[in-house]
């Protein structure tokens, strides 16, 4: 008979710990963690952030205001205090881990284009395409010599 391996699924589960990111509501763009599942539809969040622009007070939040993320705080407890979320938080530099992310530094860069002017993208252009020139210019240098 053939062996089979068997995998779990790969999915983000809703837990206590789990670090979501806001996608609607007041707190857009702004990262917090589960600290107690209310229903299959809402949770307790608290972003105890490093950054004064960046807390998000502790509070209900429906599941569909938020996305979860890969970053999870191990074994917190539930319905921890906003201070023992903090500690934590500090401990396991969640910040730091999402600004290393490659999903923090796409939407960073998504936002850098969208606030371009009309000529900042027109440089853009230019420098793009004087690139291309460059790089077109050194590979058609390796072909000619090849076929010397």
């Amino acid at each position: 008979m053939a062996e089979i391996e068997v995998k779990a699924s790969q999915w983000r589960m809703v837990e206590v710990g789990r670090v979501v990111l806001f996608v609607t509501g007041p707190y857009t763009g702004k990262l917090a963690a589960v600290v107690e599942i209310i229903d299959h539809k809402r949770v307790l969040v608290d972003g105890p952030s490093t950054k004064e622009k960046h807390i998000v007070p502790r509070h209900a939040s429906p599941l569909g205001n938020v996305i979860l993320t890969p970053i999870v705080i191990p074994k917190l407890p539930r319905a921890a205090g906003t201070g023992a979320l903090k500690k934590v938080w500090e401990k396991e530099e969640i910040e730091k881990k999402w600004e290393e992310s490659a999903w923090a530094q796409n939407r960073e860069r998504r936002q850098k284009r969208r606030a371009l002017t009309d000529f900042e993208r027109f440089k853009v252009m230019r420098l793009r395409k004087q690139a291309r020139f460059e790089v077109r210019k050194a590979h058609a240098k390796v072909r000619a010599s090849a076929k010397a």
